[in-house]
Protein backbone atom coordinates (compact mmCIF):
# COMPACT_ATOMS: atom_id res chain seq x y z
CA UNK A 1 0.00 0.00 0.00
CA UNK A 2 2.84 2.46 0.83
CA UNK A 3 3.87 2.08 -3.20
CA UNK A 4 0.32 2.61 -4.13
CA UNK A 5 0.01 5.89 -2.30
CA UNK A 6 3.48 7.22 -3.55
CA UNK A 7 2.53 6.20 -6.60
CA UNK A 8 -1.10 8.08 -6.87
CA UNK A 9 0.49 10.80 -4.97
CA UNK A 10 -1.12 10.13 -1.30
CA UNK A 11 1.04 10.73 0.99
CA UNK A 12 1.55 14.70 0.48
CA UNK A 13 -2.13 15.06 1.12
CA UNK A 14 -2.08 13.44 4.13
CA UNK A 15 1.10 15.02 5.66
CA UNK A 16 -1.14 18.24 4.77
CA UNK A 17 -4.10 17.13 7.02
CA UNK A 18 -6.50 15.65 3.78
CA UNK A 19 -7.20 12.62 5.31
CA UNK A 20 -10.87 12.03 4.48
CA UNK A 21 -12.29 13.66 8.07
CA UNK A 22 -16.10 14.49 8.00
CA UNK A 23 -16.44 12.07 4.41
CA UNK A 24 -18.55 8.87 4.63
CA UNK A 25 -17.69 5.63 1.99
CA UNK A 26 -20.55 2.78 1.96
CA UNK A 27 -18.50 -0.44 0.73
CA UNK A 28 -20.56 -3.09 -0.60
CA UNK A 29 -18.60 -6.17 -0.34
CA UNK A 30 -17.60 -9.67 1.85
CA UNK A 31 -17.86 -8.14 5.17
CA UNK A 32 -15.67 -6.78 7.76
CA UNK A 33 -13.54 -8.00 10.62
CA UNK A 34 -12.86 -5.97 13.67
CA UNK A 35 -9.79 -4.50 11.88
CA UNK A 36 -7.51 -2.32 14.55
CA UNK A 37 -6.75 0.18 11.43
CA UNK A 38 -10.36 0.85 10.97
CA UNK A 39 -13.30 -0.72 13.09
CA UNK A 40 -13.73 2.18 15.04
CA UNK A 41 -14.60 4.16 12.42
CA UNK A 42 -17.33 1.72 10.94
CA UNK A 43 -20.52 3.46 12.25
CA UNK A 44 -22.89 0.84 10.39
CA UNK A 45 -22.74 -2.71 9.17
CA UNK A 46 -25.44 -4.34 7.40
CA UNK A 47 -25.61 -7.83 6.37
CA UNK A 48 -27.59 -8.57 3.67
CA UNK A 49 -26.51 -12.43 3.42
CA UNK A 50 -26.48 -13.95 7.17
CA UNK A 51 -28.77 -11.26 9.00
CA UNK A 52 -26.08 -11.17 11.01
CA UNK A 53 -25.25 -7.70 14.08
CA UNK A 54 -21.25 -7.87 14.43
CA UNK A 55 -18.63 -7.46 12.12
CA UNK A 56 -17.77 -10.84 9.81
CA UNK A 57 -15.81 -11.35 6.66
CA UNK A 58 -15.81 -15.09 5.91
CA UNK A 59 -14.36 -14.50 2.14
CA UNK A 60 -11.36 -11.66 3.39
CA UNK A 61 -12.05 -9.54 0.19
CA UNK A 62 -14.29 -6.80 1.91
CA UNK A 63 -11.86 -6.47 4.57
CA UNK A 64 -9.00 -5.63 2.31
CA UNK A 65 -10.90 -3.17 0.20
CA UNK A 66 -12.13 -1.30 3.55
CA UNK A 67 -7.81 -0.81 4.12
CA UNK A 68 -7.33 0.49 1.47
CA UNK A 69 -10.35 2.95 0.92
CA UNK A 70 -9.54 3.78 4.22
CA UNK A 71 -7.35 1.57 6.79
CA UNK A 72 -5.21 3.97 9.27
CA UNK A 73 -2.34 1.33 9.08
CA UNK A 74 -1.90 1.55 12.65
CA UNK A 75 -1.32 -1.84 12.95
CA UNK A 76 1.83 -1.17 10.47
CA UNK A 77 3.23 1.90 11.95
CA UNK A 78 1.69 3.51 9.16
CA UNK A 79 3.64 1.59 5.98
CA UNK A 80 0.09 -0.05 4.90
CA UNK A 81 -2.28 3.01 5.62
CA UNK A 82 -5.20 3.79 3.21
CA UNK A 83 -5.97 6.33 0.95
CA UNK A 84 -8.33 8.06 3.31
CA UNK A 85 -7.56 6.95 6.67
CA UNK A 86 -9.64 9.24 8.36
CA UNK A 87 -13.25 8.72 6.47
CA UNK A 88 -15.78 7.12 8.26
CA UNK A 89 -17.00 4.02 6.80
CA UNK A 90 -20.39 1.81 6.53
CA UNK A 91 -20.25 -1.62 5.17
CA UNK A 92 -22.61 -3.72 3.54
CA UNK A 93 -22.43 -7.44 3.30
CA UNK A 94 -23.74 -8.75 -0.20
CA UNK A 95 -21.30 -11.23 -0.79
CA UNK A 96 -21.20 -14.79 0.81
CA UNK A 97 -17.80 -16.78 1.52
CA UNK A 98 -16.95 -17.64 -1.62
CA UNK A 99 -17.52 -14.10 -2.96
CA UNK A 100 -20.44 -15.05 -4.62
CA UNK A 101 -23.50 -12.45 -3.96
CA UNK A 102 -26.91 -12.43 -5.05
CA UNK A 103 -29.05 -9.66 -7.41
CA UNK A 104 -31.45 -9.24 -4.97
CA UNK A 105 -28.92 -8.42 -2.30
CA UNK A 106 -26.74 -5.97 -4.05
CA UNK A 107 -30.36 -4.44 -5.12
CA UNK A 108 -31.11 -4.47 -1.25
CA UNK A 109 -28.47 -2.65 0.07
CA UNK A 110 -28.61 -0.10 -3.01
CA UNK A 111 -32.30 -0.03 -1.42
CA UNK A 112 -30.85 0.88 1.75
CA UNK A 113 -28.13 3.25 0.72
CA UNK A 114 -30.61 5.26 -0.74
CA UNK A 115 -33.18 5.56 1.99
CA UNK A 116 -30.07 6.45 4.98
CA UNK A 117 -27.28 7.91 3.17
CA UNK A 118 -28.59 11.24 4.89
CA UNK A 119 -28.54 9.88 8.24
CA UNK A 120 -24.42 8.59 7.88
CA UNK A 121 -23.68 11.25 5.05
CA UNK A 122 -23.12 8.78 2.94
CA UNK A 123 -20.98 10.21 -0.37
CA UNK A 124 -19.22 7.30 -2.25
CA UNK A 125 -20.22 3.91 -2.45
CA UNK A 126 -17.72 1.97 -3.18
CA UNK A 127 -18.71 -1.45 -5.74
CA UNK A 128 -15.90 -3.73 -6.36
CA UNK A 129 -17.87 -6.87 -7.45
CA UNK A 130 -19.40 -7.58 -11.06
CA UNK A 131 -21.05 -9.92 -12.75
CA UNK A 132 -20.26 -10.39 -16.85
CA UNK A 133 -22.75 -9.37 -19.27
CA UNK A 134 -23.14 -12.41 -20.97
CA UNK A 135 -25.19 -13.44 -18.01
CA UNK A 136 -29.35 -12.25 -17.80
CA UNK A 137 -30.38 -9.21 -19.26
CA UNK A 138 -33.10 -8.50 -16.79
CA UNK A 139 -30.04 -8.69 -14.08
CA UNK A 140 -27.89 -6.60 -16.54
CA UNK A 141 -30.90 -3.87 -16.58
CA UNK A 142 -31.80 -3.96 -13.05
CA UNK A 143 -28.23 -3.60 -11.66
CA UNK A 144 -27.57 -0.61 -13.85
CA UNK A 145 -30.40 1.20 -12.69
CA UNK A 146 -30.05 0.53 -9.33
CA UNK A 147 -26.43 2.55 -9.75
CA UNK A 148 -28.01 5.00 -11.31
CA UNK A 149 -30.46 5.55 -8.33
CA UNK A 150 -27.40 6.16 -5.79
CA UNK A 151 -25.72 8.17 -8.65
CA UNK A 152 -28.34 10.70 -8.96
CA UNK A 153 -29.58 10.71 -5.43
CA UNK A 154 -26.16 12.41 -5.27
CA UNK A 155 -23.48 9.37 -4.30
CA UNK A 156 -20.50 9.13 -5.92
CA UNK A 157 -20.40 5.65 -7.18
CA UNK A 158 -17.36 4.41 -8.23
CA UNK A 159 -17.42 0.68 -9.56
CA UNK A 160 -14.68 -2.25 -10.99
CA UNK A 161 -14.07 -3.00 -14.55
CA UNK A 162 -13.70 -6.45 -13.50
CA UNK A 163 -10.96 -8.54 -14.56
CA UNK A 164 -12.24 -10.85 -17.52
CA UNK A 165 -9.92 -8.94 -20.10
CA UNK A 166 -7.94 -8.37 -21.91
CA UNK A 167 -10.63 -8.70 -24.92
CA UNK A 168 -12.80 -5.71 -25.80
CA UNK A 169 -16.00 -5.50 -24.20
CA UNK A 170 -15.00 -7.67 -20.90
CA UNK A 171 -16.06 -5.18 -18.88
CA UNK A 172 -18.77 -6.22 -15.86
CA UNK A 173 -22.12 -5.01 -15.00
CA UNK A 174 -22.76 -2.80 -13.16
CA UNK A 175 -19.81 -0.76 -14.41
CA UNK A 176 -20.50 -1.03 -17.78
CA UNK A 177 -23.38 2.13 -16.44
CA UNK A 178 -22.65 5.28 -18.78
CA UNK A 179 -22.90 7.56 -15.07
CA UNK A 180 -20.88 5.86 -12.34
CA UNK A 181 -16.79 5.75 -12.29
CA UNK A 182 -15.41 2.81 -13.73
CA UNK A 183 -12.11 1.90 -12.61
CA UNK A 184 -9.89 -0.82 -14.39
CA UNK A 185 -5.97 -1.07 -13.67
CA UNK A 186 -2.97 -0.40 -15.45
CA UNK A 187 -0.07 -2.66 -13.97
CA UNK A 188 -2.08 -5.87 -14.57
CA UNK A 189 1.04 -8.04 -15.57
CA UNK A 190 2.64 -9.05 -12.08
CA UNK A 191 5.51 -11.69 -11.13
CA UNK A 192 4.32 -13.87 -8.47
CA UNK A 193 7.24 -16.19 -7.45
CA UNK A 194 9.04 -17.36 -10.48
CA UNK A 195 5.95 -17.60 -12.64
CA UNK A 196 4.77 -14.43 -14.14
CA UNK A 197 0.45 -14.29 -13.68
CA UNK A 198 -1.61 -11.66 -15.38
CA UNK A 199 -4.44 -10.30 -14.25
CA UNK A 200 -6.47 -8.74 -17.13
CA UNK A 201 -8.70 -5.49 -16.05
CA UNK A 202 -11.98 -5.25 -18.06
CA UNK A 203 -11.64 -3.61 -20.89
CA UNK A 204 -14.33 -1.26 -22.91
CA UNK A 205 -16.12 -0.40 -24.94
CA UNK A 206 -19.69 -1.81 -23.31
CA UNK A 207 -22.35 -3.25 -25.52
CA UNK A 208 -23.89 0.13 -26.01
CA UNK A 209 -20.64 1.67 -26.77
CA UNK A 210 -19.82 3.62 -23.92
CA UNK A 211 -15.87 3.96 -23.07
CA UNK A 212 -14.85 2.04 -20.13
CA UNK A 213 -12.98 1.95 -17.50
CA UNK A 214 -12.89 6.50 -17.33
CA UNK A 215 -9.51 5.55 -15.21
CA UNK A 216 -6.92 3.40 -13.78
CA UNK A 217 -5.39 3.21 -10.76
CA UNK A 218 -2.55 0.80 -8.99
CA UNK A 219 -4.35 -3.14 -8.32
CA UNK A 220 -1.33 -5.32 -8.68
CA UNK A 221 0.01 -6.98 -4.88
CA UNK A 222 -1.19 -4.54 -3.10
CA UNK A 223 -1.06 -4.63 0.76
CA UNK A 224 -4.35 -4.35 2.80
CA UNK A 225 -6.19 -5.49 6.05
CA UNK A 226 -6.51 -9.42 6.38
CA UNK A 227 -9.65 -10.74 7.64
CA UNK A 228 -7.54 -11.44 10.98
CA UNK A 229 -8.72 -15.73 10.24
CA UNK A 230 -4.63 -16.24 10.91
CA UNK A 231 -3.94 -14.71 14.39
CA UNK A 232 -1.17 -11.91 14.02
CA UNK A 233 -1.67 -11.62 10.52
CA UNK A 234 -2.86 -8.41 10.38
CA UNK A 235 -1.97 -7.86 6.39
CA UNK A 236 -2.47 -9.77 3.12
CA UNK A 237 -1.76 -9.17 -0.54
CA UNK A 238 -4.04 -9.30 -3.04
CA UNK A 239 -4.33 -8.06 -7.07
CA UNK A 240 -7.39 -7.13 -9.11
CA UNK A 241 -9.82 -4.33 -10.41
CA UNK A 242 -10.75 -5.11 -6.66
CA UNK A 243 -7.78 -3.32 -4.96
CA UNK A 244 -7.40 -0.27 -7.74
CA UNK A 245 -11.16 0.62 -6.93
CA UNK A 246 -11.28 1.58 -3.51
CA UNK A 247 -7.63 3.80 -4.91
CA UNK A 248 -10.26 5.63 -6.81
CA UNK A 249 -13.20 6.03 -3.86
CA UNK A 250 -10.66 7.47 -0.64
CA UNK A 251 -9.24 9.58 -3.76
CA UNK A 252 -13.00 11.16 -3.83
CA UNK A 253 -13.04 11.19 -0.25
CA UNK A 254 -10.35 13.25 0.60
CA UNK A 255 -11.71 15.38 -2.54
CA UNK A 256 -14.67 15.47 -0.65
CA UNK A 257 -13.24 16.59 2.49
CA UNK A 258 -11.42 19.40 0.83
CA UNK A 259 -14.42 20.61 -0.97
CA UNK A 260 -17.70 19.52 0.64
CA UNK A 261 -19.95 21.23 -1.76
CA UNK A 262 -18.82 19.29 -4.76
CA UNK A 263 -21.23 17.55 -6.73
CA UNK A 264 -20.29 13.64 -7.96
CA UNK A 265 -20.82 15.18 -12.08
CA UNK A 266 -18.11 17.71 -10.68
CA UNK A 267 -15.81 14.86 -9.23
CA UNK A 268 -15.81 13.28 -12.02
CA UNK A 269 -14.93 15.49 -14.50
CA UNK A 270 -11.96 17.08 -12.46
CA UNK A 271 -11.13 12.83 -11.87
CA UNK A 272 -10.71 13.31 -16.10
CA UNK A 273 -8.95 16.39 -16.00
CA UNK A 274 -6.04 15.23 -13.43
CA UNK A 275 -5.10 11.69 -14.45
CA UNK A 276 -1.64 10.92 -16.23
CA UNK A 277 -1.98 9.77 -19.82
CA UNK A 278 -0.23 6.17 -19.68
CA UNK A 279 0.27 6.32 -23.69
CA UNK A 280 -2.27 3.06 -23.69
CA UNK A 281 -5.10 2.38 -25.78
CA UNK A 282 -8.25 4.56 -24.35
CA UNK A 283 -9.99 0.87 -23.81
CA UNK A 284 -7.63 -0.17 -21.79
CA UNK A 285 -6.50 3.13 -19.57
CA UNK A 286 -9.59 5.33 -19.77
CA UNK A 287 -8.95 8.75 -19.44
CA UNK A 288 -5.52 7.77 -17.83
CA UNK A 289 -4.28 6.86 -14.21
CA UNK A 290 -5.37 8.28 -10.74
CA UNK A 291 -2.79 11.38 -10.06
CA UNK A 292 -4.23 12.79 -6.94
CA UNK A 293 -1.65 15.65 -6.26
CA UNK A 294 -3.11 17.07 -9.07
CA UNK A 295 -6.83 16.08 -8.78
CA UNK A 296 -6.16 18.47 -5.26
CA UNK A 297 -4.72 21.46 -6.99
Amino acid sequence: MNRVRKIVGADELHRKGIRGRGITAAVMDSGICYHPDYSDRVICFKDFVGNKEYFYDDASHGSHVTGILGGSGVMSAGKYCGIAPECDLVHLKVLDRNGAGRIEDAVAAMDWVLKNYEKYNIRVLNFSVGTMETGREADAVLLEAWVERVWDAGITVVVAAGNMGPRQGSITIPGTSPKVITVGFYDDAIREGKRMTEYYSGRGPTSRCVCKPELTAPGARVTSCSNLRTPGRYYTVKSGTSMATPVVSGAVCLLLSKEPGITNVEIKMKLKDSVDDLGLPRSRQGWGRLNLRKLLE
